[in-house]
């Protein structure tokens, strides 16, 4: 897995291919004074794999994340050059595995940086992936809607 693929929308599917998939859109609304504060948005994905698969995509992206601790790239479409930090911690749910990766982009045209939380929980041969897109260093993290991702699917899975 190319460094530059932990900060794309499908990087998952680019390597791997779950025999079902299914994902929703996550919205929060901001509620600060400044109509900025904590509001953010992202994707919930759950991802079934073929025996010990899922295991393996795990193993994967934890490789990647500490191959690519810091990395430059390339915006696409001839965007500027980028300075990639990648961060990982274990993201605090009861699950067979999981891991919160923070992904910070600074481009060389703009000191601001983008953040991207990705968190992965496995239980047995399902993947679930929160992703939370930012701008800022965030008021509340990914790990705040983490658990009740993790509730809603052993809900609906009969776990």
């Amino acid at each position: 897995m190319p460094c530059s693929d932990l900060v794309t929308d499908s990087f998952l599917a680019t390597h791997t291919q779950p025999l079902e998939e299914v994902s929703a859109g996550l919205e929060r609304q901001p509620t600060g004074a400044d109509g900025l504060a904590d509001g953010w948005y992202g994707e919930e994905t759950l991802d079934r794999y073929g025996p010990g698969q899922a295991a393996a995509v795990m193993t994967a992206i934890r490789g990647a994340a500490q191959r690519c601790a810091s990395y430059s790239d390339v915006l696409p479409l001839d965007g500027p050059a980028t300075h990639n930090t990648v961060s990982a911690k274990d993201p605090g749910v009861p699950a067979d595995e999981g891991l919160v990766l923070r992904i910070t982009v600074i481009a060389s045209d703009d000191a601001q940086p983008w953040v991207t939380e990705r968190a992965f929980v496995r239980e047995g041969d399902v993947l679930l992936t929160v992703d939370k897109l930012i701008e800022q260093a965030p008021v509340v993290g990914v790990e705040a809607v983490l658990p009740a991702a993790v509730t809603a699917y052993r809900a609906g899975s009969g776990r």
